[in-house]
């Protein structure tokens, strides 16, 4: 455990803080079915409070399959693991995704989960919450005076959100054959930034004010009809290709992929928020395996000027827009028009770029690093909740259950891509439709 520490941490451990440390670390093996193991494991934790001075606090990460969720919590409920008083010290749950697989299923888990923990003890999470810049997206919104008065629909054209990974699926071919971009990644990240672009300001900086605003934009998410469904979600799956320079296999060809697989490694929609601030916005969002490069960015484009007062100088400047880079280069680039210099009137876009690395000394912490000391601090706020857990699934079910039908009627499964492009077609003409056009992060 150094070795893996000293080669991933960065901050190296001391040796003196890793003794300590070290002499803490234990293992405690048991079949998860054994109602004997979680009574060993209540003895040792029971012990190691007296040992070490824990004063009984613990934080149970479940690192693993979600089909073992529900056996394990019961198991720690057998034998009071769950259970929290001031003597006793606090007692807390960390659960990964995927929460389920649509909304029955999640809807089930979350009953079983809170008939042994109370909703207060369970953080469910998801590292994209824990990244800098996501974090920064609030603070950016609401502790600058000058953008949140435009952050509505006067002003914004439309916004994109965009999850690209030029990776493929590597050892994951079975997981991703049940997953799909959609439950592994529209359900969670792409639905979680959404959130928190089209929020309300809370009226507390509190865990509960904060995912209340959240959920009330996945409501407010404009219902799905089989003709939207159709029109406005792509989906595609990756061929062979060219990725940064070296020829990559299909998703077909990867290992534990079917053949004649139908899972779609690429997913964009367009969503409409039937809220008083962005009524008639257009919401872009896609994610993409093999895609050209690893790129996670919101994009918020402002509509033109009334005019164009400087249409004689050459080309029309683009509309300005505010993009957050949340990996890899984490910042905030906002564009703007400005004259050339020069004898004549040539007006060109310009960028206005922060970024994190450059403007501050201090190294940014990984989104885990984050997520864990909040867990073990209590602080949930950016820990996803059941109700919105919930609310994410409305929204993607019905994709995937349409999808089923389609497959099942004989319909059109995902379009083909090549690796190394940003995607299919369709997505291209999704935006197109409206005058636009995807950017390019």
């Amino acid at each position: 455990m150094r070795a893996a520490t000293e080669r991933n941490s960065r901050i190296p451990p001391e040796a003196a803080a890793w003794d300590d440390f070290a002499g803490a670390i234990g293992y405690e093996r048991m079949d998860f079915a054994d109602p004997a193991g979680y009574e060993r494991l209540a003895e040792r934790l029971e012990r190691i409070a007296g040992e070490r001075g824990t004063r009984g606090n613990r934080l149970f990460y479940l690192a693993t399959p979600p089909s073992a969720y529900t056996e394990i919590v019961a198991g720690l409920g057998r034998v009071g693991l769950d259970r929290e008083s001031r003597a006793r010290g606090w007692s807390r749950i960390v659960v990964e995704k995927p929460f389920g697989r649509d909304l029955d299923s999640a809807a089930a888990l979350n009953r079983e989960l809170t008939r042994v923990f109370a909703e207060r003890q369970i953080f469910r999470i998801d590292h994209y919450l824990g990244k800098e810049t996501v974090r920064n997206l609030l603070v950016f919104r609401f502790g600058n005076g000058i953008f949140e008065p435009i952050w509505n629909r006067r002003y914004v054209a439309h916004v994109q959100i965009t999850v690209a990974e030029d990776a493929g699926i590597g050892t994951r071919g079975a997981f991703y054959e049940e997953a799909g971009a959609t439950r592994d990644i529209l359900q969670n990240h792409l639905l979680q930034l959404l959130s928190l672009v089209a929020m309300e300001p809370p009226i507390a900086f509190e865990a509960d004010e904060l995912r209340d605003e959240k959920v009330r934009v996945l409501h407010a998410v404009e219902e799905w009809t089989p003709e939207r469904l159709d029109r406005d979600v792509v989906r595609g799956q990756y061929g062979p290709g060219w990725v940064a320079g070296e020829a990559v296999k299909g998703y077909r060809e990867e290992e534990a992929v079917a053949p004649d697989s139908a899972t779609e490694t690429y997913v964009a929609l367009r969503v409409g928020v039937q809220s008083w601030r962005w009524a008639g916005v257009p919401f872009f969002l896609r994610t993409g395996k093999r895609l050209p490069r690893r790129a996670t960015e919101i994009a918020v484009q402002f509509n033109r000027p009334p005019m164009m007062l400087f249409r004689s100088a050459g080309a029309e400047p683009e509309p300005n827009l505010l993009a957050m880079r949340i990996q890899p280069d984490e910042g905030i680039l906002l564009r703007f028009a400005a004259k050339v210099p020069g004898l004549g009137l040539d007006v060109r876009s310009v960028n206005m770029d922060f970024l994190y690395g450059s403007s501050f000394t201090v190294e940014t912490p990984e989104a885990y690093e984050t997520l864990l000391l909040d867990a073990m601090l209590g602080d949930a706020s950016l820990f996803t909740r059941a109700d919105e857990v919930e609310a994410a699934w409305r929204i993607v079910t019905p994709i995937n259950e349409r999808w089923a039908a389609r497959g099942a009627t004989g319909g059109g499964g995902p379009e083909p891509y090549e690796a190394g492009s940003w995607g299919p077609a369709a997505a291209d003409r999704l935006l197109e439709r409206d005058g636009r056009r995807w950017r390019r992060p």
